[in-house]
């Protein structure tokens, strides 16, 4: 796996709250500013082998939630779905070709013999990103708000604690939809990243709430790229249209009718085909209808105006 060891990024770690060096302990990260509250010896714990570089004042996290020595830190990675017999796992998700395809883009586009790649909220391998994990060449950062085996640290993506212009790349998969603030999260991104980095995101926008009380927003294919506005774009589009967005609405209309998860999982399986139909639905009806968006670009100083982002409409409510 090209996940770096902790030991070889510490150097890059920075303070949340200040942005100053963090010096490492070996049971905490300290603030090397004298000014900063996180600057005491107690500065910022290391929980279960990830160190916790959470500025709780400003974040949804709790410092109870790692109170206890492990917090949410001991979480399953991989989730109920890894669970299930390989035959259902495909129907229930299959693998996200268009993830696969941009990832593939995004890898062969990044510069150098070692660039470094920050995955944001990357507790999991994404579907279809699996990629990113394979390739020696790339050098994955990867922090969440839990910790797992496929991340270095645990970390508010409104506060990255990595300096400006530190990374190659950035890939955020399903996870602006559950941060507070997504356009903060963007600008982060676009911090840290080097003068022609690259990101790839994937966020949803006809999707019921998923993850309860962390779902917070969703984005219109125009929305989305206004959230990108300081990156020139290299494509964008559907993850997946209107057949697949049916399918997630006979779930939770069969969950709320039966009051049952269960129930909603097997309606999902039983009517897994819906998705086939998005291939019959003309590029512009999917763009109003998708069930998410991809957008892959590159870090740019200027920004998107208003007037353009009315212009960069293409779906099929289009004026003649």
């Amino acid at each position: 796996m090209a996940l770096i060891e902790l030991d070889r990024i510490e150097r890059l770690l920075m303070c949340p709250r200040c942005r100053s060096p963090l010096n490492a302990a070996r049971d905490a990260f300290c603030c090397t500013s004298p000014e900063c509250p996180h600057h005491a010896s107690a500065g910022f714990p290391v929980i279960g082998g990830w160190p916790v570089l959470v500025d709780f004042e400003r974040s949804v996290l709790r410092r109870e939630d790692f109170a206890d020595g492990a917090g949410r830190t001991g979480q399953n990675p991989l989730g109920r779905v890894s669970r299930l017999p390989r035959p259902l796992r495909r129907l229930w998700k299959p693998s996200n070709r268009v993830a696969a395809r941009n990832i593939d883009v995004l890898m062969r586009s990044l510069p150098g013999s070692a660039p470094t790649l920050l995955v944001i909220g990357g507790g999991t391998v994404g579907n279809g990103v699996d990629a990113v994990y394979r390739d020696r060449r790339v050098q994955v950062i990867a922090f969440d708000l839990v910790g797992s085996p496929v991340t270095q640290f645990v970390a508010d993506a409104h506060h990255i604690p990595l300096p400006t212009a530190s990374v190659d790349g950035v890939l955020v998969q399903a996870v602006l939809e559950h941060v507070l603030d997504p356009a903060l999260v963007v600008a982060e991104a676009h911090r840290v990243l080097k003068s022609d980095g690259l990101v790839y995101a994937e966020t949803p926008f006809l999707q019921q709430v998923h993850a309860g009380p962390y779902d917070f927003t969703r984005f219109t294919a125009s929305g989305h790229r206004y959230l990108f506005r300081g990156f020139e774009e290299l494509a964008a589009g559907p993850v997946a249209g209107p057949g697949t967005q049916l399918l997630w609405s006979v779930d939770h209309l069969v969950r709320g009718l039966t009051r049952s998860a269960f129930a909603g999982r097997v309606a999902r399986l039983l009517l897994c085909w819906l998705r086939a139909l998005d291939r019959l639905v003309p590029a512009p009806y999917a763009m109003d209808d998708a069930t998410a968006y991809y957008f892959l670009g590159r870090r740019r100083e200027g920004e998107m105006s208003a007037s353009e982002i009315v212009a960069y409409y293409g779906g099929a409510q289009r004026k003649a």
